[in-house]
């Protein structure tokens, strides 16, 4: 059965906690590719029939949560607002945590901090008991069972001693209302936060609501970028967004498309060029063809992408993962030992010792271990996005660290793909015009990238016309052709080219009339690139299947010492597979023939004007060919990576020494709340330091 990829909007989710549930419901179903985003509402996941969506629908459903079908017309209820809720708990807490400074003396009344408590304490029950339950019944405890667990500790031992009237020691409603309170507070702040680490893939999704001059009938109606259909005429002014992917039918136009490729000089664009939804007219007047709409337009794939990108997990995610499906109940044996050790051995009272194993219960955070990686993870793919670089998950972030060799293709990647004449040299009376109008005659007529430069070059060189009767293309030599005379001509790489760097032979009536030495344009900053990989102790590695000398010409031009030329498609997977014995390897190539060696790399990289076989192989794609994108991604994977392990050490290190002090006495409840509740917000503003740190180290 072919994998099919589903998307649900699920609301009610207020934190993590809530997203793990699903999350691990929707493994335990054996489903794929899950991405549960509580902040966007949204779950996402591959079934390859493992279940009906009927049942997976049904099943989140059953963990409190609702499906719908449009979440743009789905109003949550006023009651059920996570920042309502705390808004309401506030109030009531205030004077419950204040009594003990007002002149107010009703409020030390057992029954006032009561009525105060209660209805503080059935949110609290309704909100952290609703999934606490449920993640019990996914077989994976969350953090809301310990809230829940040491705010109704506190609650029944109050209300014990209220109705057994055993005095001021056995009122703690305060403790129980803070705890909640404040914890509903760290939720407020968590969605909020998290909210800001999507907003990468929100700020394309924003880019394609737009609207569309269609042409009808010689008038013009404004509809919705949604309701355009392939085949519709779309007029574009200036100041406006491009609606949908497209070619110009007529007008010119400069496009800004540094929303997708990061580079800021506009595009000129004419009739026939393709346009893309989403990017910017700042000059000029275009009436387009739509030709891809909805779901298959450029944007549209970029956003599936990044969500995809998202789901998926680096395997530093594990830990956190593991750690944080054993701690809550490790936590609970620890508070009851806590409890049992302070009253024994300590001989502390009930209530101190009651006081000390609530606390360890709500200092302790696995919230924080399980948004150290996502966060940043986001933020990463985000700041890539923003700079013309699409990476198409989350692991590749990690593959690409400690990377020891970067194997490039030649032609396309560090050359432009574009061919010029450097040198026509005569073999006889001939004139250089009669050559030149002879191979533009020829090269007219072949649709190989070599010719079309080279027409594109001979066009605008003073040349004789040399009308054809026949021209005829042979497989992998080169071009015959007949003239309206009767000579015959063969246009192609033949013995003739050597060292001398002539490369092609042009014979007429099979004799040598000319050589031409061509050579493939360097990009301007593939020598900068290289120095820069050296730098970062990388070793680059040239991997064509392009003649000899070209490849060491090249290489020697921009300082690769490593080359391997004349290699077919299955020899490119020998060499990256010898490479990668040695150590992490990245392939960056475009070809159809370099597709297997991107799959076969530990990352493949991919130019956007590859073949589409080569951008499916490749786990990066650069929106833009300036090489500079290299480094660049090379740099925001690794700051990814450090800010992944920064969150998993403040994680780790925040409970390690939390629990200790909580255990020990040295925090009461309501502080241990107070920190709890940040110590997801430490997480997640240092992910969020990653938008704009400096990551050219």
């Amino acid at each position: 059965m072919t994998e099919q990829l589903v998307e649900l909007n699920v609301t009610g989710m207020h934190c993590n906690n809530c997203a793990l549930s699903i999350h691990k419901l929707l493994e335990k179903k054996g489903l794929q590719n899950i991405l549960v985003d509580f902040a966007g509402e949204e779950v996402k996941f591959s079934n390859n029939g493992a279940s009906t969506l009927p049942d997976i629908i049904k099943d989140i459903e059953g963990l409190g949560f609702k499906v719908v079908d449009d979440p743009s017309t789905h109003v949550t209820p006023f009651y059920d607002k996570v920042e309502n809720k705390f808004l309401f708990c506030a109030i009531l807490t205030a004077p419950l945590l204040l009594h003990m400074l007002l002149p107010w003396h009703f409020l030390h009344n057992p029954i006032v901090q009561l009525i105060l408590c209660l209805p503080v304490f059935l949110v609290g029950c309704f909100h952290f008991g609703k999934s606490a339950i449920n993640s019990i019944r996914g077989g994976v405890p969350n953090m809301d069972v310990l809230i829940f667990v040491g705010s109704s500790a506190a609650f029944i031992y109050s209300l014990v001693g209220t109705i057994q009237n055993l005095g001021e020691q056995y009122q703690f409603y305060e403790t129980c209302a803070t705890i909640i309170t404040l914890v509903l507070l760290g939720n407020v702040f968590e969605k909020r936060s998290v909210t800001q680490t999507t907003s990468a893939v929100k700020d394309l999704v924003k880019i394609q609501q737009v609207s569309a001059n269609r042409m009808v009938n010689g008038q013009v109606e404004v509809i919705s970028a949604r309701e355009v259909k392939a085949g519709d005429t779309l007029l574009v002014n200036t100041g406006d967004k491009v609606p949908v992917d497209g070619e110009v039918l007529s007008g010119n136009a400069s496009i800004d498309e540094s929303m997708l490729t990061g580079e800021g000089i506009p595009v000129e664009k004419g009739k026939y060029d393709t346009v893309i939804g989403g990017t910017i007219v700042q000059h000029g007047n275009i009436t387009m063809l739509a030709t891809k709409v909805g779901s298959n337009t450029v944007l549209s794939q970029i956003i599936e992408l990044m969500k995809k990108a998202q789901a998926a997990k680096p395997p530093v995610q594990k830990l956190g993962d593991k750690v944080a499906a054993i701690f809550v109940p490790a936590v609970i044996l620890i508070s009851l030992i806590t409890f049992a050790l302070t009253y024994l051995v300590g001989h502390a009272t009930v209530q101190t010792s009651l006081m000390h194993a609530i606390a360890v219960l709500v200092i302790s955070c696995p919230c924080a271990m399980g948004l150290a990686t996502p966060t940043a993870v986001m933020v990463g793919l985000g700041r890539a996005a923003k700079n013309g670089i699409l990476i198409k998950g989350g692991d590749t972030i990690e593959a690409v660290a400690n990377t020891k060799y970067v194997v490039f293709d030649k032609t396309g990647t560090l050359t432009t793909g574009k061919f010029r004449i450097n040198e026509i040299k005569i073999d006889g009376n001939a004139s250089v015009e009669l050559v030149r109008g002879i191979v533009m005659a020829i090269e007219e007529r072949s649709n190989h990238p070599i010719a079309k430069s080279l027409v594109n070059e001979l066009k605008t060189l003073p040349q004789t016309k040399v009308i054809l009767k026949t021209v005829k293309e042979e497989k992998g030599l080169g071009m015959r052709a007949e003239d309206v005379e009767g000579s015959h001509y063969f246009l192609g790489s033949g013995k003739a080219a050597d060292n001398s760097g002539f490369n092609i032979s042009l014979y007429k009536n099979q004799k040598l009339l000319a050589q031409i030495a061509i050579d493939d344009e360097i990009k301007p900053d593939a020598a900068n690139l290289i120095v820069q990989l050296k730098k970062m102790n990388i070793i680059p590695v040239l991997l064509s299947g392009d003649k000899k000398e070209r490849c060491l010409k090249v290489a020697t031009q921009i300082g690769i010492t490593e080359v391997h030329s004349e290699k077919l498609p299955d020899e490119k997977l020998t060499v990256i597979d010898i490479y990668k014995q040695k150590g992490k390897t990245i392939m960056i190539g475009d070809g159809i023939n370099d597709a297997p060696a991107l799959s076969k790399a530990d990352v493949g990289v991919s130019m956007n004007d590859a073949s589409q076989v080569a951008i499916q192989s490749a786990r990066v794609i650069l929106l833009n060919t300036d090489l500079h994108s290299v480094v660049k991604f090379l740099q925001i994977s690794k700051h990814t990576l450090i800010t992944i392990k920064q969150n998993l050490f403040w994680a780790f290190a925040y409970n390690i020494i939390a629990i200790p002090v909580a255990a020990l006495g040295f925090l009461n409840p309501m502080v241990g709340a107070f920190t709890m509740a940040f110590s997801d917000v430490v997480v997640i503003g240092n992910s969020l330091r990653l938008k704009s740190k400096k990551v050219d180290s």
